[in-house]
């Protein structure tokens, strides 16, 4: 680890926690209810991909959550300074289905623990590494990078901890176009449990955090992605990279879309005025 002010979490790298999950048939319709017609499809009793972001979250009392609706304290995370976490992307290896029924053991490692300074101010970072696995085995393998940012201050808001990519002219080969409504917000935080502002207080996403407007899930962002590869690919990838890049914000529609030509394993989201908010690269499985 760096001399970089993370000395301190150094034993932190490499500690583990497990939680455990059951893919219910209610879970499973209402994930295909948010994300309908836009899931690649699955074998008959398998679980639509991306279930796995909905699997294990942090639980927490009403007293113990911080002001953006987090969880203050996380006891299987590093207490970095900052308190403010968001998704930054991550790396999904598959390595077998989720079926319906499956009791799925998540068992969390901390890879790396890493601090920047930005516009946005200081920065902290936290790689997860995750393992999903059922009675079969592992099916699923991800690091999870999470950033964290300063607490809100009086006066003029922070800028996004993501920085704002500029509009980029890509070539596709094929688009669609996916409404964000508040309730298509409010659907998946509820079936992920999580509180976290930004995705359903208006007042406070403009007013604290800076927004533009609701700001939509990277999970939901990832999880068109990766179905939208695995329907191109006519298979789920067997490596999934994926990275914000700048924030989705509720109320337009947002393009999910794959590159064309020599670009065709990329895959990315990107807004009506041209930005891109998320991109990812599929690396298919052996033949």
């Amino acid at each position: 680890m760096a001399d970089d002010g993370t000395k301190p979490f150094a034993e932190w790298i490499g500690r583990a926690s497990e939680n455990e999950d059951v893919i219910t048939e209610r879970l499973a319709a209402s994930f295909r209810a948010i994300f309908e017609p836009h899931l690649a499809p699955v074998a008959d009793g398998a679980a639509p991909l991306g279930i796995h972001w909905c699997l294990s979250p942090s639980i927490a009392g009403m007293a113990e959550l911080g002001s953006d609706g987090h969880p203050a304290k996380n006891r299987d995370l590093p207490p970095v300074p900052q308190p403010r976490r968001m998704w930054a992307g991550g790396s999904v290896e598959t390595f077998g289905e989720l079926r319906i029924g499956d009791r799925v053991q998540r068992r969390s490692t901390i890879g790396d623990v890493s601090r920047k300074s930005g516009k946005s101010g200081e920065l902290w970072f936290v790689a997860v590494e995750h393992a999903y696995s059922t009675d079969r085995g592992v099916a699923i393998k991800e690091r999870h990078d999470i950033v964290y940012r300063e607490a809100a201050r009086p006066g003029p808001a922070l800028p996004p901890a993501i920085s704002q990519a500029a509009p980029a002219e890509r070539q596709f080969k094929r688009s669609i176009a996916v409404p964000t409504s508040p309730v298509l917000l409010f659907r998946y935080s509820a079936i992920t449990f999580n509180g976290h502002r930004i995705h359903y207080d208006l007042p406070y996403a403009t007013g604290v955090e800076g927004y533009a407007g609701l700001v939509v899930h990277g999970p939901i962002q990832a999880t068109l992605l990766l179905n939208l590869a695995a329907s191109e690919i006519g298979t789920p990838p067997q490596k999934f990279d994926y990275r914000g890049l700048s924030p989705a914000i509720a109320g337009t529609d947002i393009m999910v879309r794959r590159g064309a030509g020599a670009e065709a394993d990329t895959y990315w989201t990107q807004g009506q005025d041209g930005a891109v908010h998320m991109e990812a690269k599929a690396i298919l499985p052996p033949r």
